[in-house]
């Protein structure tokens, strides 16, 4: 008995670490969500079928994220990375991705999952420079601020957490169906409640809205930011000052996560509202899930346009 105990004992030394950590497979799907949004597509296509975890908040700017212990750890041991992609978190995931050593979540293998490969993009570059700001080579990113690149997103979710997990594909199937359709009739609601916004010219605090402006024909005259990323400037909002007294506009948005200090000067020399949107998921209180986050969005652009 000792000799068959030595034997057991020098195989499991031997045995890959790897090994060691194999789930069972009724531990279903581990989603590692770069962002709020894709977090809370994950859990409503896949429900009790998969455990999420979401690497940052609505109050966080997601290009700019610290690769902390932290996140490489969850991410060792994620089946699916569901991220935005087009170079949106390029400061960060590439350090979590060679730390983890996760071979299922590296680029091209069926656990790494880029949304904004599933849309059409808007803002690509004719050139790249970074002398531009932060412009990103294919396109911007912030595909989630119009509610049907969502539509688009959650079927390709849906498949590719079928495809990871086959058991329960049935299951994906039928939660899509579910969700598509309430979606489908929230978005014929939520334009309907928008249509005032049409026409509306707006200033942004960056340029992150313009699949949102795109699908409910809002006008951006002005931004805050010079360049993409770059912090204003006291000349820059001073120039911004002097277009709007001759151009008026309704409204400066800014997302949840960002400086209010620039918008609220801006409100000071010139008359116009200053409106917070939540930008994605948790983003204020009413949006707190992904059917909250454009309802709170579009009560507040309504609100600003008065």
């Amino acid at each position: 008995m000792k000799t068959i105990g030595k034997v057991i004992a020098v195989l499991l030394i031997a045995m890959p670490l790897t090994a060691l950590v194999i789930k069972p497979a009724s531990a279903g799907v581990d989603v590692f969500a770069c962002e709020p949004e894709w977090g809370a597509l994950a859990k409503t296509l896949g429900g009790d079928l998969v455990s999420v975890y979401t690497a940052t908040t609505a109050y966080q700017d997601p290009h700019q994220i610290q690769a902390r212990p932290s996140l490489i750890a969850k991410l060792r041991r994620a089946d699916l990375l569901v991220c935005t992609g087009s170079q949106l978190e390029i400061g960060w995931l590439p350090v979590l991705l060679r730390q983890a050593g996760n071979r299922r979540v590296q680029p091209g293998q069926p656990g790494n999952f880029a949304a904004t490969e599933y849309v059409t993009m808007l803002d690509k570059p004719v050139s790249v420079d970074r002398a531009q700001g932060d412009v990103h080579p294919g396109g911007n990113p912030h595909i989630q601020t119009d509610p049907r690149n969502m539509a688009l997103v959650a079927k390709a979710l849906a498949d590719r957490l079928a495809q990871i997990d086959p058991p329960h594909a049935v299951d994906y199937a039928a939660r899509y169906k579910d969700f598509d359709a309430q979606w489908q009739t929230a978005l014929v609601r939520w334009e309907q409640q928008a249509a005032p916004l049409r026409g509306v010219k707006v200033v942004v605090h960056h340029k992150a809205w313009s699949y949102l402006f795109a699908w409910l024909g809002i006008e951006s005259v002005a931004s805050l930011e010079a360049k993409p990323g770059v912090p204003p400037s006291a000349g820059h909002l001073s120039e911004v000052v002097a277009q709007l007294r001759n151009q008026p506009a309704k409204m400066v948005i800014r997302a949840a996560y960002q400086d209010g200090r620039p918008d609220e000067w801006l409100a000071e020399h010139v008359p116009i509202r200053v409106v917070v949107l939540p930008f994605t998921v948790g983003g204020s209180d009413a949006a707190a899930d992904l059917f909250g986050l454009y309802d709170d969005t579009i009560t507040n652009l309504l609100e600003g346009a008065k």
